[in-house]
């Protein structure tokens, strides 16, 4: 598989099961952890400010700042959007100057921006069904495998 369409279906997945995880969360509402709810926030908020980064725009979103259910799937959904026209419009060897949150300048390809974005929020999505599990909700499954067999099964029907 090509590198572009590689990290095409990684922005998908993380997409799909951000999705998952948010449906998860309005179906329990009242029991839902703060401490998941301040990770889910995180892991979406974390894009939305590596996709400002790429395309050197202004950081307009805190790292943990908490947003409501219904913003996160709208964001969830804009952030999928920026990122695949980051991935059709810059190259993946392109460097990127920026500051982190603390204020301090690094240097890092888009290619390598694009694959953190993933793995961040693949860590986080691990550690909100440990914290989900441990308060007695019932976690989804995130694995990119087990997307990728109910993707192809899906197909398969059609």
């Amino acid at each position: 598989m090509e590198t572009h369409t590689f990290l095409k279906d990684a922005f998908e997945y993380t997409y799909h099961f951000n999705q998952e995880l948010i449906h998860l969360f309005e179906n329990n509402k009242n029991c839902i952890p703060e401490k998941s709810m301040q990770l889910l926030n995180h892991l979406i908020n974390a894009q939305q400010i590596w996709n400002e980064r790429i395309l050197n725009e202004p950081n307009t979103i805190g790292v943990w700042e908490m947003r409501s259910l219904k913003n996160l799937k709208t964001i969830n959904q804009q952030n999928y959007n920026q990122s695949l026209n980051i991935l059709e419009t810059i190259t993946l060897d392109k460097k990127i100057d920026y500051k982190n949150s603390k204020g301090i300048q690094f240097s890092n390809t888009v290619q390598e921006i694009i694959f953190h974005i993933i793995n961040h929020a693949t860590y986080h999505r691990a550690q909100i069904a440990s914290d989900l599990k441990a308060n007695g909700i019932e976690p989804i499954n995130t694995d990119y495998i087990f997307y990728k067999r109910n993707t192809e099964a899906t197909q398969n029907i059609k």
